[in-house]
């Protein structure tokens, strides 16, 4: 299994659909690198331009890989073990390449994701087959369509009972994951 996941706080929309970068949150780095790691993903990378954001979860990293959260939550500098700050798409793109030896697809995640989608069980038939992927998520609004225009493939959107549907990118990556990865779709 060759996945890598990306959190993209740029480019992504803000509600006005305007093209921004979002703030990174701690809650979003520990609860996905937590998921990658449960569900065997290679790498995890978060992605922003701006070098005070970069310095931010430098920082994070560091605490939980060397500082006192290495000693006292020894799981926890597991999973953030995976976590790779970069500037860019293209940088990620670039590592997972030079890392893994071929060219990850690009797999797109949103909630307003309609159009010519893939469903979940055609993905793990790819993950079987030895690709490497690449699996991206945004934050804000959604991934921009620079994005979107990028990406070889776009994930099913996730669909609860309700109308509502505005999860958290923390939680749509583990149920995404766990769709993908997970041993209960096997049986």
């Amino acid at each position: 299994m060759n996945v890598h996941v990306a959190l993209l706080h740029y480019p992504v929309y803000n509600r006005q659909r305007q093209v921004i970068v979002s703030a990174v949150t701690n809650l979003d780095i520990h609860d996905i690198a937590r998921a990658a790691l449960t569900y065997g993903v290679r790498s995890f990378y978060v992605v922003t331009p701006l070098e005070d954001q970069r310095q931010l979860i430098e920082r994070l990293l560091t605490h939980w890989r060397d500082g006192y959260g290495s000693h006292s939550h020894p799981e926890r500098k597991m999973a953030l073990e995976l976590v790779t700050p970069a500037t860019s798409l293209a940088e990620v793109v670039a590592s997972v390449t030079r890392h893994s030896g071929q060219q990850p697809e690009l797999w797109a995640t949103g909630a307003s994701l309609g159009e010519s989608t893939l469903n979940y069980s055609e993905v793990r038939e790819r993950i079987r087959n030895e690709n490497t992927l690449l699996i991206l998520f945004g934050t804000g609004w959604g991934l921009s369509k620079e994005v979107l225009d990028m990406v070889d493939h776009r994930l099913a959107p996730i669909q609860g009972v309700s109308n509502y549907n505005h999860l958290s990118v923390r939680s749509a990556a583990a149920i995404i994951l766990d769709r993908l990865l997970g041993t209960e779709n096997e049986k």
